[in-house]
């Protein structure tokens, strides 16, 4: 019948310069069931417990070379070896070497001669002491793994919350912002309705009139002249109004423009040349800087503003309306320009200065034409990076004006 090999009880390293010490150690502990290994010297002894990593280490003090305190101090000492228990075995009686033991690191002592009952108690106490700190050791390693695994956990919940916050934050704003541009189209759909109702009005108005002419051609009321006059401005008014959806549209789509330095003295002489014919028809009188200041911005949009503002002075000016204009820095560090076109009209009420830039508003008894130029003004400034605004007081006239960055002054 053949033996089943079994497990040994655990590991134990000798080390011992007497070899007959160690012969019976071997003898009687590997009969009890435990793997014996020896050492003759503490040099021995030291590779031996770092190679093998043995359970418990009985260890003799008084050898040649190294003595046992010495062992005892380099195993506390080396990170390998310094949690396996010793147990000094000597035949030294004095209470100051076992003081000096336990001082180096040991845990236990035998006391030579050794009986062997008193080995096996000593060495199984301490196997299972060991065996008791290793369970904890691994119940300590795995409670801070899932410590850690939970921290992680948590860590992974609050970034993905706070992704979240951030992600609903965003859509709430992209709701608003489109809640916003639904009343803005709403309103642009009703004033584009509205403006262009006028003149088609008088288109069919005229054509009705121009029909019965042909009905009645002798009728003397009807001024052929005066008829064609008036469809032309009709057809006018909607291609400005074209132009002006266009325009917003454009600038609504364009995320960048290349920006560059702006002439403004040229550039507002070409809008004194595209307006030559409202400036007559008003009879205005324009006063004009001799030199103006360099900012950065974009040609064609600056140029619709200043025709707006321009077109507006005429309109709502004095009768005759009379423009001045200008330019002056309103930052402490010098950093923008404002434009500006002051007119000799009635003025504004602190009510109407509110509603005068609001996306597709008009006001009742001064906003003419198609009521999309100073929304369209607002949206180019401040796509360049300026501001709009109006300075009035009833009685005294308006400043409109604009802010862009500045270059240079010229």
């Amino acid at each position: 019948m053949m033996n089943t090999p079994t497990t040994p009880k655990g590991t134990l390293l000798v080390i011992d310069d007497i070899p007959d010490n160690i012969k019976i150690l071997l003898g009687f502990l590997g009969n009890a069931g435990f793997k014996v290994l020896a050492a003759k010297d503490g040099e021995q002894g030291l590779k031996l417990a770092e190679h093998t990593h043995p359970d418990v280490i009985l260890l003799d003090i008084m050898m040649p070379g190294i003595d046992g305190f010495e062992v005892c101090r380099r195993l506390k000492a080396n990170d390998r070896t310094k949690e396996i228990p010793v147990i000094f075995m000597t035949a030294l009686t004095d209470v100051f070497d076992k003081i000096k033991g336990f001082q180096v690191g040991a845990a236990d002592y035998i006391t030579k001669p050794v009986q062997q009952e008193e080995v096996l108690a000593r060495v199984t106490v301490h196997l299972n002491l060991r065996k008791l700190q290793k369970q904890q050791e691994a119940q300590n390693r795995q409670l801070l793994y899932e410590i850690s695994l939970r921290k992680e956990v948590e860590d992974a919940l609050q970034h993905t919350n706070n992704v979240l916050a951030e992600r609903t934050e965003e859509l709430q704003a992209q709701a608003r912002h489109l809640e916003q541009r639904n009343l803005e189209l709403d309103a642009f759909a009703h004033t584009v309705a509205h403006d262009l109702k006028n003149p088609l009005s008088g288109i069919i108005g005229v054509t009705e009139l121009m029909k019965d002419a042909c009905i009645q051609p002798s009728n003397p009321l009807i001024s052929w002249k005066r008829q064609i006059h008036l469809l032309e401005l009709a057809g006018h008014q909607i291609l400005n109004i074209i132009d002006a959806i266009l325009l917003l549209t454009g600038v609504s789509r364009q995320t960048t423009v290349e920006v560059e330095p702006l002439n403004m003295s040229s550039l507002l002489a070409e809008v004194v040349e595209l307006q030559s014919f409202m400036i007559e028809e008003y009879h205005g009188n324009l006063k004009l800087p001799k030199r103006w200041p360099i900012v950065r911005g974009y040609a064609p949009w600056v140029k619709e503003v200043w025709i707006n503002y321009l077109s507006n002075g005429l309109k709502y000016g004095g009768k005759p309306p009379s423009l001045e204009f200008g330019a002056d820095y309103i930052s402490p560090a010098q950093e923008f320009i404002r434009f500006w076109v002051r007119d000799n009209g009635p003025g504004l009420s602190e009510q109407m200065q509110t509603q005068l830039f609001t996306p597709f508003t008009r006001l009742q008894k001064r906003v003419e034409g198609h009521g999309l130029g100073l929304s369209i003004v607002k949206h180019i400034v401040e796509k360049l990076g300026g501001q709009v605004g109006v300075e009035s007081v009833p009685g005294q006239g308006s400043l409109f004006y604009f802010t862009l960055p500045v270059v240079l002054y010229k």
